[in-house]
């Protein structure tokens, strides 16, 4: 990691901050879209692979079996050897990964693939988060982890109605080839042109170096062992806490948007493949907007817990009346974009855990709290199809296996459940008055 910019005053031009976070945004919008990619595909993966709800959860959830399992080793990474060595390390796995998913010649390779393919796209969020703590002044910390999730939603968008057409033009296989080429090149840009801290680019950097940091003298402290700093990040409640939060309110997105909306749409409400993909694309982009917005307006108001309640009152709330009470189309997108909004509360759950401990200790901590979202998709995906199979009546249609609506709906209840726990846990989460622990 780059030493304290001791001597340097002036600090990086928001341009160039932009920039250079900017392509570790590009490589988590590459994450988001290869996250919620199977959405828009399940048919042809169904019919390719010969296989069922449960089997098709567990395909889209390998990327978040091997996601999660990275969140730890990413934020160590990301603390001991700088944002751009993990990102472009991350970038060329994941490149390798999508080529393996794209050409699998079975439903093994193809979870492998996608194995692959989360354990290197989960590096891109953390180390993000990395660089904006050191390119950008703490003010602006939430508004940039609101606006990484914005990009992480575009790529979700662009894996909706967009990524449809493309399958229907081109074949699965050939579009999720192109997208490990863009990860290849997007490898070599982040090497060039990305930097741990501005004082490598001649700046003075924004990142806090807190006291823990330096021991008597002042001479800069030796890393924890790895085990010692996980155990320390844990000792603080808010970050386990803030982590389990994020399984419920990002979870139901993420199986949601990210699998199980687009069959739910197609097959209860008689949807065609490209408006069913829009309904869930208009939830995503709520979400993106919901994130950056709640972030910066918790920064005004000079505290984390009340909008993250009323926020996370809102989500519950939606996803209860789309789930239970079987509003009419329209109503259902307006509800589906209100909930998607709210559930953007999470972003404030970052910057929340980031004030909640030393500053020495953020890449750790926010790898841990981002185990919570993947960790939503990782259980919840493969859920809600095990409960897809459970009520399945026999029906298929072109290898495809048709569940009624009242199959959808008890299966769709456990996204409900997990977001009405993760509010429960909110009042006990300690306010950080958007401060920094020393």
């Amino acid at each position: 990691m780059t030493a304290p910019s001791v001597g340097l005053t002036t600090p990086p031009p928001l341009r160039l901050a932009w920039m250079i976070w900017g392509l570790g945004a590009l490589f988590y919008l590459f994450a988001f879209y290869q996250r919620v990619a199977p959405a828009v595909m399940t048919d042809a993966l169904m019919a390719d692979f010969a296989i069922g709800g449960a089997a098709l959860g567990n395909l889209s959830a390998f990327y978040f079996y091997s996601y999660v399992v990275m969140q730890i080793p990413t934020g160590v990474m990301a603390d001991r050897w700088g944002p751009r060595r993990v990102l472009a390390g991350g970038a060329g796995i994941a490149a390798l990964g999508s080529l393996l998913f794209a050409f699998a010649p079975d439903f093994g390779w193809a979870g492998f693939g996608r194995m692959l393919v989360g354990a290197s796209v989960a590096v891109a969020f953390v180390s993000t988060l990395k660089l904006a703590s050191h390119w950008f002044p703490p003010q602006k910390y939430a508004l940039a982890s609101g606006m990484a999730l914005f990009m992480g939603v575009v790529g979700g968008v662009m894996a909706g109605v967009p990524l449809r057409m493309l399958v229907e033009n081109f074949g699965w296989r050939m579009v999720m080839g192109s997208a490990g080429i863009f990860a290849a090149l997007l490898c070599v840009a982040i090497w060039l042109f990305v930097r741990d801290d501005p004082a490598e680019r001649g700046y003075q950097s924004h990142h806090q170096h807190d006291a823990s940091h330096l021991r008597d003298g002042g001479q800069p402290r030796r890393h924890l062992p790895i085990l010692a700093g996980i155990f320390q990040v844990l000792s603080y409640r808010n970050i386990w806490l803030l982590m389990l939060m994020q399984i419920g309110f990002c979870g139901a997105i993420l199986a949601f948007a990210g699998l199980w909306g687009v069959p739910w749409l197609r097959q209860v409400h008689g949807l065609d493949p490209k408006a069913a993909a829009a309904v869930t694309s208009t939830l995503l982009v709520a979400w993106a907007l919901g994130g950056p917005l709640l972030g910066s307006w918790s920064q005004r108001l000079g505290r984390r817990k009340p909008l993250y309640l009323m926020a996370g009152a809102v989500a519950a709330a939606g996803w209860l009346a789309v789930i239970f009470l079987a509003p009419p189309l329209w109503l259902m997108v307006v509800l589906l974009a209100i909930t998607g909004f709210a559930s953007g509360n999470i972003i404030i759950g970052f910057a929340w855990a980031k004030e909640s401990l030393p500053m020495r200790l953020m890449g750790t901590a926010s790898g841990v709290v981002n185990m919570g979202p993947l960790m939503g998709g990782m259980l919840l995906q493969p859920g809600v199809g095990w409960m897809l199979d459970r009520g399945w009546g026999g029906e298929l249609a072109a290898g495809v296996r048709i569940y009624d609506a009242a199959t959808w709906q008890a299966s769709f209840a456990l996204l409900f459940v997990a977001v009405a726990i993760a509010l429960a846990m909110v009042p006990f989460v300690r306010e950080s008055h958007c401060q920094q622990a020393v």
